[in-house]
């Protein structure tokens, strides 16, 4: 498929180019920015459209706000972060419409980029309020998209907004857009798919489509235990795991549709288990048929499953993660969740695996293992991320399709 990018716009000199940005950034109680990946990914397209002669006005959502401005969800909290990320000058203006912010834009030099105030600070935007599209981007010449982290929603500057001006994708966009594709709908096989998560019933859509997308499906963290269980493994219980007794024949007949799609689902074959659900507590690793019924709790996957999952993933070409194999956030039940990732990394950095991850715990689980920046691509996106894994045609994408 393809999408319109910041070629189709042309000779952009002199031009005011309004980017949709995703600056939703972790910030603690004192207004501090946590984390900048989302700033530092968004610069470069706002580098490209400067180099071109545009002037750059950037646009994002903040918080949850809903509808009401606010001094804990101003974006103005995030100028310092991104004037030292991008090297120019960032001037706020705290409304996103209207006169104050024509005015800014006429008033703006070559070299400063114009930050407006957090879109949620309207209804409309989450309404996809046509009207208020039109009167964010009345004082500029073309839109750029780049937020991929909230395609999935018709927000009023994911779709609206596209429609009023020459529109493009940005370049995080156009990256994501292009790894996905690479690593689901295109893939180089054999595939695989490691997806994690606490329930089973939360990624239904994810799991019908990937067993009929996939080579080989890892299902791991919580919701392996529900599939355990569906595949006679009755010493998981209710006192023990996250096995939810209602949803063991939808497990069936997941199981059922991949080997009909022949694809090769991979559950636990050993299990760690802890009295204690906090870090350094008392462990031990068993095999299945050892699971103590009550006072112990399954927390992550042991080294027969991780040897298992690695020597799978060696017999394939394309890994697509969403998802950790345990409590990754309690040492040591990041154990396996490290070392698979470890060997995936290993692979990719050797040329022989291409990785492509994204959700925010997966995000976190890589950072924690140490490879964040040895996979292939590691998405920006949570919610965007899996409803592409979905199968799911995103609203902000396909509002750019040529």
């Amino acid at each position: 498929m393809q999408y319109k990018t910041i070629e189709d716009l042309g000779n952009l000199n002199g031009k005011v180019v309004m980017l949709r940005a995703d600056l939703n950034v972790p910030m603690d109680e004192n207004f501090k920015v946590t984390n900048t990946a989302r700033i530092d990914r968004t610069v470069p397209t706002i580098k490209e459209l400067m180099s071109k002669g545009a002037k750059v006005v950037v646009i994002s959502h903040f918080g949850r706000p809903e509808g009401k401005g606010d001094m804990k969800n101003s974006l103005s909290h995030i100028v310092k972060d991104l004037e030292k990320s991008l090297g120019h000058k960032v001037v706020f203006v705290d409304d996103c419409i209207g006169e104050k912010v024509a005015a800014a834009i006429k008033a703006m030099s070559n070299d400063e980029v114009l930050l407006l105030e957090n879109l949620r600070f309207y209804n409309e935007e989450k309404k996809g309020d046509e009207a208020f599209a039109k009167e964010l981007t009345a004082p500029v010449d073309a839109y750029v998209s780049d937020a991929f982290s909230t395609a999935h929603r018709a927000h009023a500057s994911m779709v609206a907004a596209v429609k009023t001006k020459p529109a493009a994708f940005g370049r995080l966009m156009e990256e994501e857009v292009n790894a996905l594709s690479k690593g689901l709908n295109d893939p180089q096989r054999p595939l695989m798919a490691i997806v994690g998560g606490s329930k089973v019933s939360t990624k239904l859509d994810l799991l019908n489509n990937l067993v009929k997308k996939v080579d080989k499906l890892v299902i791991s963290g919580g919701m392996a235990h529900t599939f355990m269980k569906a595949n006679g493994i009755d010493t998981v219980n209710e006192a023990n795991s996250l096995v939810q007794m209602d949803m063991i024949d939808t497990a069936k007949e997941i199981m059922a549709t991949a080997k009909a799609n022949n694809c090769d689902i991979i559950l636990p074959e050993d299990v760690v288990v802890s009295k204690e659900f906090k870090a350094g507590a008392e462990h031990k690793t068993v095999d299945l048929s050892n699971i103590p019924a009550e006072g112990w709790s399954l927390l992550d996957v042991g080294e027969k499953t991780i040897k298992a999952i690695n020597a799978k993933m060696d017999e394939c070409k394309t890994l697509v993660w969403n998802g950790p194999l345990g409590v990754f956030e309690l040492k040591p039940f990041d154990t396996a969740t490290n070392a698979v990732a470890q060997h995936a990394a290993e692979r990719t950095q050797a040329g022989k695996l291409m990785t492509v991850a994204g959700g925010g715990d997966t995000v976190s689980a890589l950072s924690n293992a140490g490879v964040e920046n040895k996979f292939t691509y590691i998405s920006t996106a949570g919610g965007a991320f899996l409803e592409w894994m979905e199968g799911k045609e995103l609203p902000g994408v396909a509002v750019l399709k040529k």
